[in-house]
């Protein structure tokens, strides 16, 4: 029997900063806490012990493959230390890199690029117009990823909802999308998708069925390429109230969101017949 695949967003899905935690409870009777990831010598992801055992069970099981999934960078991802084996594989830049063993497969890559050339309007134009129409007032940093997509971080209650509704449509009419997500507002190309890196692990492992995960928009297409997934009760995704047959919209928020994904993760790939 081939193993479940499950593919996993990683922040505000499975880990999450301090200011992401969303524990609510008293001090003392707060889960506690394991740190996956340090940056510039300080401490900045986690997740709960609970999470840490269970995703540990299901790497170390063979019932199941564990895919990281994220829009982060690859130099971003490779700080994060999950618990349990090392993931032979995982999908960086939003679906534009595809680690193998920790190295980029330079043929998928070469693939992605080719079709956002022949797709959609060229990242120098989408640059330029954030850089053009983002008001200094309220952005702090304009920076593009793996030269593949952009992203501007901003003073969240400073940013007009009509700039980025505006931001949407302009670049929804070159091929492109966006995506708030707490400080950062990502600009990205359509064809540049988790689904498609996930749908090639499936065809190399043979891994099937896909259980997924994610919170933000840029995780709908992962979520709906699915056989089952779940959000947290945060996030992007949480806020526009969105969902689909094959969804559950958990009522957990924060860290312990991220304890019950594993926890149906490992529940789900153990149900098989």
């Amino acid at each position: 029997m081939p193993p479940v695949l499950v593919a996993s967003d990683l922040d505000r899905t499975l880990i999450y900063s301090a200011a992401a935690l969303g524990l609510t409870v008293p001090d003392a009777e707060a889960p506690r806490l394991l740190c996956v990831e340090v940056y510039r010598g300080r401490p900045l992801s986690y997740l709960t012990e609970t999470a840490a055992r269970l995703l540990t069970e299901l790497g170390e099981g063979g019932s199941a493959v564990f895919v990281p999934v994220t829009t982060r960078t690859r130099e971003q991802y490779l700080r994060i230390g999950l618990p349990g084996p090392a993931p032979r594989y995982a999908i960086c830049a939003n679906g534009g890199h595809l680690l193998v063993d920790g190295v980029s497969d330079s043929g998928w890559h070469a693939r992605v690029r080719a079709r956002l050339a022949e797709e959609c309007a060229p990242l120098d134009e989408v640059r330029e117009h954030l850089v053009r129409t983002a008001d200094p007032a309220w952005t702090r940093k304009q920076r593009s990823a793996e030269e593949l997509f952009a992203y501007l971080v901003v003073e969240r209650e400073l940013l007009p909802e009509d700039w980025v509704k505006e931001l949407a449509v302009w670049a929804e009419n070159r091929g492109w999308t966006v995506s708030l997500q707490g400080r950062k507002i990502y600009a990205v190309p359509k064809p540049l998708t988790k689904s498609a890196a996930v749908r090639e692990v499936a065809r190399r492992t043979g891994a099937a069925p896909v259980l997924a995960a994610g919170d933000s928009l840029l995780d709908a297409d992962l979520l709906l390429a699915a056989d089952r997934g779940w959000r947290p009760g945060h996030g992007e995704l949480a806020d526009a109230g969105w969902t689909a047959p094959a969804i559950t919209a958990l009522a957990e928020r924060g860290v312990l969101a991220g304890e019950r994904i594993v926890r149906e993760f490992l529940r789900a790939a153990g149900e098989r017949p």
